[in-house]
């Protein structure tokens, strides 16, 4: 084995057992003959053997590497999805907190992931992004991008935020709420999911809207083409909202602020080490029941 490979590792290092995870994931991989970098920052707490490459972070920290191994929760996978984005590396991630919907391995399989790591036995799969564009008086006041959502969302608990939703150039509706979320297929099962957006399969290409609390008669869910162009205004009579990206990345929108939402020009790439269809990873991921499935029939 080369010992030119090298893997960069995001870690979520604020509990004992994660430690312990990202501990031996560390040592599986050396003995193996694969390279570890990983930000100085996150190397607090861990022991780590001799060899592990501590960088401190920013542009160009993965030069060099061929894969992105995520162990953590859904918050470190979206601080995973910022370093794939920008690197072009496929992601890998390892659940160790409770959903992880982009993550392809549990806290059991750390063993699994190595072997599959050393053979580069997995398959990259590309996930469409969002990029976001913040105007206000024909000025550009923030631009970002989210592999999850965008969300438009009021800024004082006391007072609702009053917007007019837009599509392809068009008004939609305008009605006081929460907020509205702008979302990728990804995201369907993250905050769009939480309020009462559709899920929808990752292969499926499209945009999604949907309004957080709001009241209004016409208020409803939309699923639009990924070729689309969403947009939310913060009316001028209304107070300040904040735009979140992924809920990592956030802007101070302004009283008559437009925020606009269209697809991303760069995905992020996933490592999958499963083909399993994504209703089992529903399932699964939410506990579904199906007790009481028999399976198709052959005269169906």
């Amino acid at each position: 084995m080369s010992d030119r490979r090298t893997v960069f590792l995001i870690a979520h290092t604020g509990r004992e057992a994660a430690l312990r995870s990202v501990e031996g994931l560390v040592d599986g991989l050396l003995r193996a003959g694969i390279r570890i970098r990983l930000l100085e920052a996150e190397a607090v707490g861990l022991d780590l053997p001799e060899g592990v490459e501590l960088v401190p972070g920013g542009h160009g920290a993965a030069d060099g590497c061929e894969l992105i191994l995520v162990a953590g929760g859904d918050g470190t996978l979206l601080r995973g999805a910022e370093l794939a984005r920008e690197s072009g590396l496929p992601m890998l991630g390892i659940n160790l907190g409770r959903v992880g919907f982009l993550a392809e391995a549990e806290r059991d399989d750390l063993a699994t992931v190595v072997e599959r790591v050393v053979a580069a036995d997995y398959e990259v799969e590309e996930r469409m992004t969002v990029d976001v564009l913040v105007r206000a008086n024909g000025d550009v006041l923030h631009e970002d991008w989210a592999l999850n959502e965008a969300s438009v969302e009021k800024a004082s608990r006391d007072r609702m935020l009053e917007v007019v939703t837009e599509v392809d150039g068009r008004p939609v509706s305008t009605f006081g709420c929460d907020g509205v979320v702008l979302s990728t297929p990804t995201g369907s099962t993250a905050y769009a999911f939480s309020g009462g957006g559709p899920v929808v399969w990752p292969e499926v290409e499209a945009l999604l809207m949907v309004p957080i609390s709001a009241h209004a008669l016409f208020a409803r869910p939309l699923v639009t083409s990924p070729d689309s162009v969403l947009a939310v205004e913060v009316l001028p009579k209304t107070p300040h909202g904040v735009l979140w990206c992924d809920g990592r990345r956030s802007a101070e929108l302004p009283a008559g602020a437009r925020v606009e939402v269209r697809r991303g020009k760069t995905p992020v790439r996933l490592a999958r080490l499963h083909r399993a269809p994504f209703t089992d990873r529903l399932v699964a991921k939410f506990a579904l029941p199906v007790v009481g499935w028999r399976g198709r029939s052959d005269n169906c």
